[in-house]
């Protein structure tokens, strides 16, 4: 005897019948998502951390850009509206530092982030020099290439050396000037300092307990990578191994190390010292020195944020953002 009608599987209602499929459907692609995302994250997970980087810009709205410039292809990023800001980042480190920061800048600036020639992914010449002086050198043919006129100039770390000395050799260039836990300068002999002195360089590591060493000595907080993530990272610097000793030596000179103190009088612009507090890596005395060096600057501005270590672009984003802001728009 044939079922009542209203049981067979054949007869549900139709709505019912389309979202069964829709189901197995979405079913089917997040099973195919976990497959494809866990198996990146075992096998791939540069591609992953290239993924969060893509996101990450495209929510700052940048744009991804390259260009020829002297010995270097610069890829960069680009992209807000007003103002222009180039932002320059430290040793070992790349454009991408700066993307949450960037994100709360470029509704009201136009922001260039290279990586600098060597780091990230422009190109390294094989033997050529990456000091500070040879990097400004190739900062200004950059500037060339993109037809910069006057701009704002923020650099972090072995960055604000860089920027220093671009500015004090190119004033036509930049407008206002911002160092952020600035390498370049004289400040009170730390742990750091001393370890550099030796020869010692803490910015090689060869694993997970290396990396923790490394970050923290440059942040407050310890990095919440997952541990695949770190993986990438320690390969990096791996392979980069040669070029961040020989970077390391090369700036543990005298010219190197004072190269911003030694041009301070030349500093005409408005400039801008921002510090962590608890630099563990440059100390915040530094920026007493940039305060009293700065003998012909239109104007003087300082700014210590608490709560971050040596990279508060990163740490501390949303104050960064608002001291860089405040500053730009003062002048």
């Amino acid at each position: 005897m044939a079922l009542p009608a209203s049981t067979t599987p054949t007869t549900r209602p139709l709505w019912k019948r389309l979202l069964l499929r829709r189901l197995k459907f979405l079913a089917w692609i997040a099973a195919i998502l976990i497959i494809v995302l866990g198996g990146s994250y075992l096998f791939a997970p540069q591609w992953l951390m290239q993924a969060n980087f893509t996101r990450q810009a495209m929510a700052a709205n940048l744009d991804k850009h390259s260009v020829q410039a002297g010995d270097t292809k610069w890829v960069y990023y680009e992209g807000g509206q007003g103002q222009t800001i180039v932002l320059l980042h430290g040793l070992g480190d790349s454009k991408e530092v700066w993307l949450e920061t960037a994100k709360l800048l470029t509704p009201h600036f136009h922001l260039i982030i290279p990586d600098l020639p060597g780091w990230g992914e422009s190109t390294r010449v094989a033997d050529a020099s990456y000091n500070v002086d040879a990097q400004a050198a190739r900062l200004q043919t950059f500037v060339q290439t993109l037809q910069l006129q006057r701009f704002i100039l923020v650099g972090h770390s072995m960055g604000g050396a860089i920027a220093g000395v671009y500015a004090a050799e190119n004033p036509e260039h930049v407008s206002e000037l911002a160092l952020i836990d600035s390498f370049g300068l004289k400040y009170k002999e730390n742990a750091f300092a001393r370890d550099a002195m030796a020869g010692k360089d803490p910015f090689i590591f060869d694993d997970r307990a290396g990396f923790a060493r490394m970050t923290a000595l440059a942040l407050e907080k310890p990095m919440d990578l997952p541990g695949r993530f770190v993986d990438v990272l320690i390969k990096r610097n791996q392979d980069d191994r040669s070029f961040i000793a020989q970077t390391f030596k090369e700036l543990s000179e005298p010219s190197q190390y004072l190269a911003v103190q030694s041009r301070l009088g030349d500093l005409t612009m408005p400039v801008l010292g921002l510090w962590c507090r608890d630099d563990k890596i440059i100390d915040v005395s530094a920026l007493d020195s940039l305060r009293d060096g700065l003998t012909h600057s239109a104007a003087i501005s300082s700014s210590t944020v608490s709560g971050c270590n040596h990279i508060p672009m990163l740490e501390k984003p949303e104050v960064t953002a608002q001291i860089l802001t405040s500053f730009a728009l003062s002048h």
